[in-house]
Formats: C-alpha cells, sequence, structure tokens
C-alpha cells in the first residue's frame, strides 16, 4: 500500500523527468518546508527594512505569515486571522528570491504536475489539503513504507533535538547543491565560511552588494572577482577600491574547494564512488582542527555515513530503472555545439544521483522546534559565534561617527587641542652661535617678513632735481677732491672692509638681525660724512632718511623700476660711488682727453 510519502516522492520524480519542457534550466533545485521558511523571513525582513529601515521580523510574524502563504499558493480558505501587513510586498519578495535563486518550492511543483504528468502518471498523488499539512509540520500522514522498499531520510521523521547535527546536515545538502545549482544563494550563505575560512558578516556584505550592482547571483560575484585576481592581466584586475579585496584569501579558499569538488565531480565516472569522495572531502573540511569529542565533528561523521549510504542506493535504484526500459532522469542535457561533447558528460551520472538525493532531502518534514531554525541562536560551526541566515543577511551596523562621550568632555578636549603649548626654556652656553636656531613662532613671522615675503614692488626714491651747469661744476670738483684723498684713503678703506667683513660673519652667527641690518647704514654714514661739497651733504640726508626707517628690517633688494622720463635707479647709485677728483684735477683731464 502507498502513502503519502511515497505519493510526494512520485510528485517530485515525475517533476524532475519532465521539468525540462517548462524550465529554462534542468539544474532547477526544490525548496523544502525548512528552506521555504527561511526565505519566506528574509522576504519579511527586506520588506520591513524597505518600510521602517530596519532589516528583522518578529518569529511570530513569520509564523503568522507562513500559514497565510501555504492557503494562499494552495488555493484554500485564508485563516480568521486578518493578514499580514505589506503582504503583497512580502509574497513579490518571496517569489523572486526563488527565481533569482533558480529554485522552487513544493507548492510550485504541485501547481506544474497537471502539465507534466503523462498519461502513465496518477491524475494527483497530493491533494493540497494533505500538502499542507506536511508543510505545516503535521508529520502523521507520513506512515512508514513498506520496509522491502529501501527507507528514504525523508520518510523517517528525523529528530530535530540535535540542532548541531541538523546545521551540519544543511552545510553538506548545500555544498552539494552547489555543484548542482550555483545559483542557489542559500547555498552560498550557509557553506561561505564553514568551515572557518576569515569571513564573516562585512564580506558577506559586500559580496551580496557586488552581485546587485552586476546583477548576478553571490556565487558568480564571488567566482569572477577570484578569477579576475587570478588570471586577469593589469588592465582587467579589480579596482584597488574593490570592498573584495580586503577578503581575497578567504574568497580565494571558497572558490578552490568547490573547484577541487568540481574536479572529483569530472574524474571519477563511478557515481557510488564519486559521491562518496565527495562527501569525504566535505567532512575532512568541517573536522580539520577539531577534536573527536566536539559536537560538530561527531555530527559530520553520522551524516557523512548516512549521505554516503543513501547515495549508494540511490545510484542502485538507478541503474534497475535503467534495466528496465523507463525514462530516467535527465538533466544538464549537452547540447550538440558543445566543443568537447565527451567532457559535457563528464560527472553526468553523478549529477543525477545528486539531484535524486537533494529532492529526498527537499521532502524532509518541517522541523518541530522553529526558534531552533530561525532564531539568532545557532551552532557554532566556525569562528567563534554562530550565525543565523537573517543575521548573515542583515548588513552590519555602520559606525554614524557619534561620539559617547558628554558633550562637556568633548569641548574640553577641543579646548585642549587649541590651547598653545608652553615650550621649555634652555640654558644656551657660550658655544650658542653653533647651534641651529629653533622655529620662531607665528606671530614672529608675521611681524618680520623674511626675504620671500618682501613685497615685489619697490619705489626708490625721487631724483633732486639740479640745473645742467651746476652740476657739471659739482662733478668736476667731487672728482679732483676724490682723486687727491684716493692716495691716502686706499690703505683705510681695505683695513675697514676686512674688519666689517669679519663683523658680517659674526653677525650672522648669533643671529643679531638688528646688528646685520645696522652695519651697513652706519658704515655709509661715516663714508659720506668726508666730503664737503654741498652736493654730498644734500644726498647725504636722503641717504640717511631711507635708512632710518630701514634699520630694524632686513637688508631688501631693491627691484628696478620703470618710470618714464627719468633716470633708472642704477644710474643714480653710479652718480653716488663716482670717485672725486681734487680741484683743477678735471680741467687737467679734460685737457689731455683734447
Amino acid at each position: 500500500m502507498e502513502t503519502s510519502g511515497d505519493h510526494l516522492k512520485q510528485m517530485v520524480k515525475t517533476f524532475r523527468r519532465e521539468c525540462h519542457r517548462i524550465l529554462q534550466s534542468e539544474r532547477t533545485t526544490i525548496h523544502g518546508a525548512d528552506s521555504m521558511l527561511m526565505v519566506l523571513q528574509l522576504a519579511m525582513a527586506e520588506v520591513n527594512k524597505q518600510q521602517s529601515g530596519e532589516f528583522k521580523v518578529a518569529l511570530s510574524d513569520v509564523l503568522m505569515a507562513w500559514k497565510h502563504l501555504l492557503l494562499h499558493k494552495l488555493h484554500l480558505p485564508p485563516p480568521s486571522s486578518a493578514r499580514p501587513e505589506n503582504y503583497d510586498l512580502i509574497l513579490e519578495a518571496y517569489e523572486s528570491f526563488l527565481k533569482r535563486s533558480n529554485t522552487v518550492d513544493l507548492v510550485d511543483i504541485l501547481s506544474m504536475y497537471k502539465q507534466l504528468r503523462v498519461d502513465s502518471d496518477s491524475d494527483e498523488p497530493v491533494s493540497q489539503i494533505q500538502l499542507f499539512e506536511f508543510l505545516s509540520g503535521n508529520t502523521e500522514m507520513l506512515e512508514v513504507a513498506d520496509p522491502s522498499v529501501p527507507s528514504t531520510p525523508s520518510t523517517t521523521d528525523r529528530p530535530c533535538s540535535s540542532q548541531v547535527k541538523m546545521a551540519v546536515r544543511r552545510v553538506f545538502c548545500s555544498y552539494l547543491t552547489l555543484l548542482v545549482n550555483s545559483k542557489n544563494d542559500m547555498a552560498v550563505a550557509l557553506t561561505l565560511d564553514v568551515p572557518s575560512r576569515e569571513l564573516g558578516r562585512q564580506t558577506f556584505t559586500d559580496v551580496k552588494h557586488a552581485a546587485l550592482n552586476n546583477n548576478t547571483s553571490l556565487f558568480l560575484a564571488v567566482t569572477s572577482f577570484v578569477r579576475a585576481i587570478q588570471l586577469g592581466g593589469k588592465g582587467y584586475a579589480p579596482a584597488q577600491s574593490d570592498p573584495l579585496r580586503k577578503h581575497v584569501k578567504g574568497l580565494s579558499d571558497f572558490v578552490q574547494f568547490l573547484d577541487n569538488l568540481e574536479e572529483i565531480l569530472g574524474e571519477i565516472p563511478d557515481p557510488s564512488v564519486c559521491g562518496a569522495r565527495l562527501v569525504t572531502a566535505i567532512r575532512s573540511a568541517l573536522v580539520k582542527g577539531r577534536t573527536s569529542g566536539d559536537p560538530v565533528c561527531a555530527a559530520a561523521e553520522e551524516t557523512a555515513k548516512e549521505l554516503k549510504e543513501r547515495i549508494c542506493q540511490i545510484h542502485q535504484i538507478q541503474i534497475q530503472t535503467a534495466n528496465e526500459g523507463r525514462t530516467g532522469i535527465s538533466p544538464a542535457r549537452p547540447k550538440a555545439y558543445v566543443v568537447n561533447h565527451s567532457t559535457a558528460f563528464g560527472g553526468r551520472d553523478t549529477i543525477k544521483v545528486l539531484m535524486a538525493l537533494l529532492d529526498e532531502e527537499a521532502l524532509t518534514p518541517l522541523c518541530k522546534n522553529k526558534a531552533d531554525l530561525l532564531g539568532e541562536d545557532q551552532p557554532v560551526l566556525s569562528g567563534t559565534e554562530g550565525t543565523s541566515v537573517l543575521m548573515l543577511f542583515r548588513s552590519p551596523e555602520v559606525s554614524t561617527g557619534c561620539s559617547p562621550e558628554p558633550l562637556r568632555n568633548r569641548v574640553q578636549s577641543r579646548l585642549d587641542l587649541l590651547k598653545p603649548k608652553a615650550r621649555e626654556r634652555v640654558i644656551r652656553s657660550q658655544f650658542a652661535c653653533t647651534y641651529k636656531d629653533e622655529e620662531l613662532p607665528l606671530n614672529r613671522v608675521l611681524e618680520f617678513p623674511s626675504s620671500s615675503q618682501v613685497p615685489t614692488c619697490v619705489h626708490p626714491a625721487p631724483k633732486p632735481k639740479t640745473t645742467p651747469g651746476v652740476e657739471e661744476e659739482e662733478e668736476e670738483v667731487e672728482e679732483d677732491t676724490a682723486t687727491a684723498k684716493s692716495t691716502f684713503e686706499c690703505p683705510r678703506k681695505q683695513r675697514e672692509q676686512s674688519s666689517a667683513q669679519q663683523g658680517a660673519v659674526l653677525g650672522a652667527r648669533s643671529g643679531n638681525a638688528q646688528n646685520r641690518g645696522a652695519g651697513p647704514g652706519n658704515r655709509k654714514k661715516s663714508g659720506k660724512s668726508q666730503t664737503h661739497s654741498s652736493k654730498g651733504n644734500k644726498r647725504k640726508q636722503v641717504d640717511s632718511d631711507q635708512h632710518e626707517g630701514a634699520e630694524n628690517e632686513p637688508p631688501e633688494k631693491k627691484q628696478p623700476t620703470s618710470v618714464p622720463n627719468k633716470m633708472p635707479a642704477k644710474n643714480v647709485s653710479k652718480g653716488v660711488s663716482k670717485k672725486k677728483l681734487i680741484a683743477g684735477q678735471g680741467k687737467l683731464t679734460s685737457f689731455f682727453r683734447l
């Protein structure tokens, strides 16, 4: 006698055999009751984030929406309770997640069964009410089948009291799901950091944003980034500002592990041996670095043993079905235009076995303890704390920059930064001239600007007006006087210049700016006092007036200026520095010139 569990398996087998007629991909995977509830929780949290800004949802709201969702999709009368708020948006988000992940749920399979069944299949193996009871968690309808037929994990009520074993089995099935359907985002979320690869919530958030920006699945976003890093040249490598660059090592380990599974899948033709090798590789990764007494290690050993046995049983059933001449499951048929037709068949039989195994896992009854499935308290499979799927899809909180300190403390700390710091006084010895002078404070720099801060436009003093005749006579007198005194003043000037140079060197070492500015001025005054002409006195007065204001400033370099109808400043300075002759020497000179 066939039971309701057998009817469910027959419905799924018919879907798997004929799904290529209505679906674009033959590797579409099925969400069971547990996965459907987890997807609904994510959809409700996403809607709440759009409405209120918080990615969270209460467990009671999820269970209420779960009942409404099942009755609505099965076309059964709605419950007496009111519909949840934003139910239409929740239903849209739920269907969008299934379509994006290339998955369907059990309700969709029942609705498609009428289109996919053939004459040899029964009209309706499972009624809508029976499916509702099954998805609601009422497992009394699932009776034990004939003992001569190999029992499946779905026909027996696997106890959910062991939360660790349930989580470990989900990880095994998620890795096998990625080999069949790489678009399944739920499988990526459950395996990305299990075992630990130093990929936390921030990494998953960055991967999610990259997939959203490129309109791809999570797995494709990870693999495309890693392939670009490994194979891309300088022009094709991801930008340095890419957030995924911070997680290159962990993402590379994840892709490398899946590449190893794909290699096993393509190299071993026997599905039983290949499936056992795949399960062993996943078990080795989970128990690595753990002691034998660890609950995760014990659960991984037990789960691996059960899955190996079931893979061998499914393979034997498929061999018997093929010998009887029945149409078997034919996923991912190779196209006629493939480059290497033989390679397209590599691992095809193993894929058929894995899909049958995953279909049976989808028929597992709903977990009795919903808090173990949806709560944030999940077993620690990697890292230091367990992470639920809801917390994983929730973006980590970003710091707003607000300081937790009181306002008074923040103001005081700001004032301390602005307060000038007291400088320690240093006792300088008699060799202070050899020290390197410290930088002047800001007020001294502004009060006494350097030579680079001097204004570029400097206007020279106006030249006094004199008549041409008087000027020539004065120049002749000055030349005669200067020639007479040059023989007596040359030795004295050389001594004064040598002493002045020594004084300038000492002044520059000691850093006395005022002495440096005043020295040349005093020397000019003493030189000009020796002249006896009236023109010399007038020029002496002009020069002394100019130097009086510049005694306290560093020497300035005069810039040439263009003054129309006036003699340049260079000629003025030459006139001042002409040698003065004694009386009568000018006439003698002009005579000999003739």
